[in-house]
């Protein structure tokens, strides 16, 4: 006896996305880039990345079958919101070409001939636009269908040719804005977090072809008599929720990665310069005042500021020839130049702190010696601290006699 072969449609069923899920990512994403598209509004790029993203949020909003329904109704016409959503995603393929055009191209994007290319673009897809409602009218009232209008009238004239009109648009748009993106994911010089955006968006914009040869094949088995329509109503809804994820998120990581690392890069320094800020409080009594609202780059200039405001002072108890000598023991001891210069600066601002708390007042010039390197490499000085063992050979080393050392190796 022979098993029963499962129905593919029952199978997809369970693997659903709500389409509110993908209008939040997308949202989201509009929200973060919203800042810079008001800052940037004459910017073409600026445009049509707004534009994407408000449309691909209609597009969800629209498309879901309680608000079909809800349209249909306050229009008091059957199926009225089959060509406003087909509208509405032709739209959408126009705005992922013309940013794709825009974004490839840079600073080239406002030449003349790009302008022509946006153009045409524009010219196509409203072309396209008023063509979806013309044979939308011509086409005449019909059943309400709220899940599977593009198979239900799959063979109906004028309704039929809408269908692969609005389907023929979108699979054109995708598949040159997927092998634009291909072409610039091969580039050179490219940041990681536009690379990695540039793939979502890549496998974003594939995931929409699947969406589309989902669509179409269920239309003509439809022609040819067959059933398929679960290629439409199951299979394709979860792969359009996300790939509209995978774009949503290809356009935030480039911009929330860059501010993630800043943001760790910042708070790394700040962490870095803890050792010497603790040293200096020592010096100075007291140290930066805590702020609750205050930024974090604003705590870092802070407590870079503080820092050199307590060194300037401190390096009149500095020795020059105590510096040179540590220098030249920490590259005796096989340490690279640069961490033998922050060595050498760690070893005489320990000296000088012991040097000051025993005569607050040194004779001699009161500008003391050049500070300026010094105060270049503060993050590397205050990396060092942290290595008690490495200063102190550094520092005994230093103190043996030159030719001492010499006789002994």
């Amino acid at each position: 006896m022979t098993e029963p072969v499962p129905d593919p449609s029952g199978v997809l069923s369970e693997f659903y996305i709500s389409f509110w899920i993908p209008t939040a990512v997308l949202t989201a994403a509009l929200v973060i880039k919203l800042p810079s598209i008001i800052r940037l509004w004459r910017d073409p790029l600026m445009r049509a990345v707004g534009g994407l993203l408000l449309l691909a949020c209609a597009v969800f909003v629209f498309c879901t079958p309680s608000t079909i329904a809800r349209v249909n109704r306050l229009t008091g016409v059957p199926n009225f919101a089959a060509p406003w959503c087909y509208s509405l995603i032709t739209a959408f393929c126009g705005c992922c070409l013309l940013l794709i055009i825009t974004w490839r191209n840079g600073p080239a994007g406002r030449s003349a001939a790009t302008r022509r290319v946006r153009r045409w673009v524009v010219g196509a897809y409203a072309g396209v636009i008023v063509a979806l409602w013309a044979l939308f009218l011509l086409a005449g009232p019909h059943e309400e269908r709220l899940r599977d209008l593009d198979t239900y009238y799959a063979t109906t004239p004028f309704l039929r040719e809408e269908i692969l009109l609005y389907l023929g648009a979108h699979a054109v748009a995708c598949l040159i804005t997927a092998r634009l993106i291909r072409n610039w994911v091969r580039a050179e010089g490219l940041d990681a977090w536009l690379r990695w955006g540039l793939r979502l968006l890549g496998a974003g914009y594939v995931s929409n072809l699947v969406f589309d040869a989902g669509k179409l094949t269920a239309v003509a088995a439809r022609w040819s008599g067959s059933d398929l329509d679960w290629l439409s109503t199951d299979l394709a809804p979860p792969v359009a929720a996300l790939s509209a994820i995978l774009i949503a998120v290809g356009f935030i990581l480039p911009h929330a990665g860059q501010y993630l690392h800043d943001r760790w890069r910042i708070r790394l320094a700040h962490r870095e310069l803890r050792p010497l800020y603790r040293l200096m409080r020592e010096v100075h009594g007291e140290g930066v005042p805590f702020a609750l609202r205050a930024t974090p780059e604003l705590r870092l200039i802070r407590r870079e500021t503080f820092i050199r405001d307590v060194l300037l002072p401190l390096a009149r108890h500095i020795d020059a020839g105590l510096g040179s000598r540590s220098y030249d023991a920490a590259l005796a001891l096989g340490h690279p130049p640069e961490r033998a210069r922050a060595l050498a600066a760690a070893v005489c601002v320990l000296d000088a702190v012991t040097a000051r708390a025993r005569a607050p007042r040194p004779p001699g010039p009161a500008a003391g010696p050049d500070t300026t390197g010094l105060l270049r490499r503060i993050g590397a000085v205050s990396r060092e601290l942290r290595r008690c063992d490495d200063i102190e050979a550094v520092r005994a080393r230093a103190a043996v006699p030159a030719e001492s050392v010499a006789l002994h190796e």
